[in-house]
Parts: structure tokens; C-alpha cells; sequence
């Protein structure tokens, strides 16, 4: 039932305990039916298996009469925001609110409220895919590193609690390293510094980090298959990585790098331009003629039948080195200790003089933690800061309900407005929201919608990973990735950011 389901999510995101969100979990995967489940875990973890389904806030903010009582099964929902997502054409707006109207009609108050967040993207109660593995194994009786290996070789939870429910433990021993089939990958913490990195890893080896798309790429014999980071197969949009990989001496293998797309004198170009052509599913042969995109590796998963996840990366990267040749492989260099950390701050300021992003530091001791932040592998970049008016906030759902929380972010202009650069609802922690949805509704201009419009008196310190093109903002840009880091009600609006210095900060996506 949809109403224990949104139950369970009220329960997790009211805990701060992990032992707790575990057990709430353990009892839930208990009672749920396997086919369920591919639905479940991707609710709690607040993601819709459909994706974007095109429904926004003119249609959910059309207030809907709750159900008495609770008759929703998780699949029912499931079948109607499937249909829901192919709606298209002539009427389509008036058929996805009639659609929403009978979900909502149909749902008691709690679970409108779950629904609710779970379609603007608010279900944040923190059971994410990790807990859930844990609560897994708890309910199963499964150990939990063995469902955390099956998860990674499977790329997919859904696919491995389908099997542990139907099958019990035994179930797991099916999930096995196999080229063709993709597995999540190993992702980095943050580090502050190079040095505090070193200071934890010791021997390492400094690599630079790229701003472009994570591919892992498999061959078998002459066929050559590609994943992005989510494991959806991009084979057919780049051709020159498969001919690549084709050119390689192994004849059966799996590699790990990233593919990004470079100008004429060698720098990286945008962020956007390579995700473009990564997403360009037609007329691949004059994308592939208009941003051509190169390769480049930094870790061996498997070569020859030989699976090599558990082994040290310095023996993974030596395979890979016999595999891959110098120019296609991730420049990178070997630091002894903190003793020697002035070498790995010297190749973080080359790598940012090539027009990288930053480094990935990573132990030479460390297996591959696929589908995990791995503690071993440390990512060190730049943040770029920028001091903001806050121009509009949303009305939260879920844990912010009644809570300001989407904030419209804005840089001063060179006519003495402002131009908005993005939206964002991260970093926040519930001491601000309280306070800022008590400050901004005191500057509200008109608060009669789900998005409040303020007057532009309220600066924020915003923290950004770079810039992208975009058509929906009026300056031509919107921010990656932006995040509070706090409020400076030491400055005037006067003293924020303006497009234009925003713009000569980043002139690789002038608009």
C-alpha cells in the first residue's frame, strides 16, 4: 500500500539515526512483494523510475479533496504516473490534470503529501540507496557486503532485492563481474586541500580531474559496448570510442575513464559542449564532425576474463597501462607521502592551467568500491563562490512544508537590475530555512502563489561547481551544481555580483 510507503518515508526523514532508518527499512522490504520493489527503492530515495514525467506546479497546485481512507497500492501509482509521462500533443495539459486530479483524489492526505514531494522533487529523508542495501540485507538475512558487491555488479538494486526476495541469499551468487554488463562506478569524496588528502592517503597517485562525461567501456572482441555513470549504453552516439577501443591490444576487457571533448590547441572545452555531444542522438556523423571527443582512461575493471576490482589500483593501473597507451591515459603523478605533498600541489596548479577542473587523489593500496564514495579516492578542485540577491523562494514539501526553500538566485546587471541565474534548494540546514522563510516572507511582494517574490534586499553566499549555457535565464547562463553556504546580511545588494564579471570569470561559455 502506498499509505505504509509514505508512512515509512514520514518515519526515515524524522530520524537521524542510521541504525534506525535501517531497521524501518529491514521491516518494509520484509512485508513488500518483489514486484514491488522496483518501485519502492526508487520512492524512498525520492526518484520516479519514469523520470521527468512533465508535470509542474500549474498542475499540482490545484488543490484536490484527500481521500478518507487509504486504498493506493504502489503499483496502481506506478501504472499512472507511467501513463502520465505519455501525455503529449494538442490537450495535453488538460489531460495531465485530470490525470493528477484522480491520483490525488484517490490519495488520503499523508500520501497526497508524499506524492506531492516525490513529484517536485522534495522526498530528501535521506534513504538513499546505501541504507536501503543495509536495510536489505537486514530483512533478508544476507551479509551486507556480499549485497553491496551484487548491487555493484548488477548496477542495480531494484534488480538484486527482486532476486533476494524471490530467492533468498543464494540469489546473490548469480551477480558476477561480466563484460557487457555494466556496473556502477567508484566515486570520490571531497577533500578540502591536496595536502589533507595526502595526509590521509599517504602513497598516492595525483590524477587530474576532468569535466566531462564518466564512460565505462567494454569490449568483446570486435564488439565494443558504452555506459555512462547511470549505465545507459551511449555505444551508438560515439563511434570514435568504439573504433578506439578497438585499436587496443586487449581483445576482452573493461575500462573505466572519462570521454570530454578538447579545442584545437588541446584545453577542455565547456562542460555543455561535451554533454551535447554525449546526448546528440542525431545525425551522430555531423555531431561527431562538429565537437569531436576523445577518451581518456584511468582504471582496468576486468581484462582477459580476469576480474580486477579487488586488486590494489596500482596493479589495476599497470594492466591498464599494458592496454592503453600514454597519450589516452589520465596524466597523473606519483606522490610518496605528506613529506612530498609540494608535488601534488604543483601538478593541481598545472592541471588547473590546463584548464581542468581540479585533482582526484587516490591510495595505491585501494580496491575498486564500485557504486560507493569510496574514502580512498579524494576529489580536490577550486570552489567558486558568488555573492547573490535572492530574488524569489519556493514552498517546500515533504521535511520543508511550510518552509521557504527553493531560493531564485540573481546577479546584479549593468542597468541596476537583476538577472537570475538558477534556483537552488541545497546546503541548507533547518536553523536557516527557519530563519530565512521568516526573513524573505518579510520582504515578500507577493506571496499568494507557491513561489514568493521578494524585494532584492537579501544577499547569499552561493558555492558553484562552474557555468553552462542555457536559454531559460536571461543572462545566458545558469549556474552547475549551486549550493548555500550562508547568508551575508553584513552586505548590500549593491556590493553582489554582476553578470559581467560572473561572465569574464568563465569565458569558455560566454554566451
Amino acid at each position: 500500500m502506498l499509505a505504509r510507503l509514505a508512512q515509512v518515508s514520514q518515519d526515515v526523514a524524522a530520524t537521524s539515526a542510521r541504525s534506525k532508518k535501517i531497521a524501518l527499512l529491514a521491516e518494509l522490504f520484509r512485508d513488500a512483494e518483489a514486484d514491488d520493489v522496483p518501485i519502492v527503492i526508487p520512492y524512498l530515495a525520492g526518484r520516479l523510475p519514469q523520470g521527468r514525467i512533465g508535470v509542474g506546479w500549474k498542475v499540482l497546485g490545484r488543490p484536490v479533496a484527500p481521500a478518507a481512507e487509504p486504498t493506493l497500492t504502489v503499483r496502481a501509482v506506478d501504472a499512472l504516473l507511467s501513463e502520465l509521462g505519455k501525455v503529449a500533443g494538442a490537450g495535453s495539459q488538460a489531460e495531465r490534470a485530470r490525470l493528477v486530479g484522480e491520483l490525488m483524489g484517490a490519495a488520503t492526505e499523508a500520501e497526497q503529501r508524499f506524492l506531492l514531494g516525490l513529484l517536485t522533487g522534495e522526498v530528501r529523508q535521506g534513504a538513499l540507496d546505501a541504507v536501503a542495501v543495509e536495510g536489505l540485507a537486514q530483512a533478508t538475512g544476507a551479509p551486507p557486503a556480499d549485497v553491496r558487491r551484487a548491487v555493484m555488479l548488477a548496477g542495480s538494486l531494484q534488480t538484486v532485492a527482486e532476486a533476494l526476495l524471490t530467492d533468498s541469499p543464494p540469489a546473490l551468487e548469480r551477480f558476477r563481474l561480466t563484460v557487457g554488463r555494466p556496473v556502477l562506478p567508484m566515486l570520490a569524496h571531497s577533500a578540502s586541500s591536496v595536502a589533507e588528502a595526502v595526509e590521509k592517503l599517504g602513497t598516492c597517485a595525483v590524477e587530474e580531474k576532468l569535466d566531462g562525461i564518466r564512460v565505462q567501456i567494454h569490449r568483446d572482441g570486435d564488439v565494443v559496448r558504452l555506459y555512462t555513470r547511470t549505465l545507459d549504453d551511449i555505444t551508438d552516439r560515439l563511434p570514435e570510442l568504439t573504433a578506439t577501443a578497438l585499436e587496443l591490444r586487449g581483445e576482452r576487457f573493461i575500462l573505466d575513464g572519462e570521454v570530454i571533448a578538447f579545442d584545437e590547441d588541446g584545453r577542455p572545452r565547456s562542460f555543455q559542449e561535451t554533454a551535447g555531444r554525449v546526448g546528440s542522438r542525431v545525425d551522430v556523423t555531423t555531431a561527431a564532425e562538429a565537437v569531436p571527443v576523445s577518451p581518456v582512461f584511468f582504471d582496468a575493471l576486468s581484462v582477459d576474463d580476469r576480474d580486477l576490482l579487488d586488486l590494489p589500483f596500482a596493479e589495476r593501473h599497470a594492466e591498464l597501462a599494458r592496454l592503453v597507451p600514454e597519450p589516452m591515459r589520465v596524466r597523473r603523478a606519483l606522490v610518496s607521502g605528506p613529506e612530498d605533498v609540494h608535488q601534488a600541489e604543483e601538478f593541481l596548479a598545472e592541471t588547473l592551467k590546463r584548464g581542468h577542473e581540479g585533482v582526484v587523489v587516490k591510495s595505491l593500496d585501494a580496491p575498486y568500491s564500485a557504486g560507493r564514495r569510496g574514502a580512498s579516492w579524494l576529489k580536490v578542485k577550486p570552489v567558486h563562490t558568488l555573492d547573490l540577491v535572492v530574488l524569489a523562494a519556493e514552498w517546500g514539501h515533504g521535511r520543508r512544508t511550510g518552509r521557504l526553500s527553493n531560493l531564485h538566485l540573481g546577479a546584479r546587471t549593468a542597468d541596476g537590475g537583476y538577472a537570475m541565474l538558477g534556483k537552488t534548494f541545497k546546503g541548507m540546514t533547518d536553523a536557516m530555512l527557519a530563519w530565512q522563510t521568516e526573513r524573505l516572507q518579510e520582504l515578500a511582494l507577493d506571496s499568494s502563489g507557491h513561489v514568493v517574490t521578494v524585494r532584492p534586499e537579501l544577499v547569499v553566499e552561493i558555492a558553484y561547481d562552474g557555468l553552462q549555457r542555457s536559454t531559460r535565464y536571461p543572462a545566458g547562463v545558469t549556474l552547475r551544481f549551486a549550493r548555500v553556504v550562508r547568508y551575508r546580511e553584513d552586505k548590500r545588494p549593491e556590493d553582489a555580483d554582476t553578470v559581467e564579471s560572473l561572465l569574464a570569470a568563465h569565458p569558455e561559455v560566454r554566451p
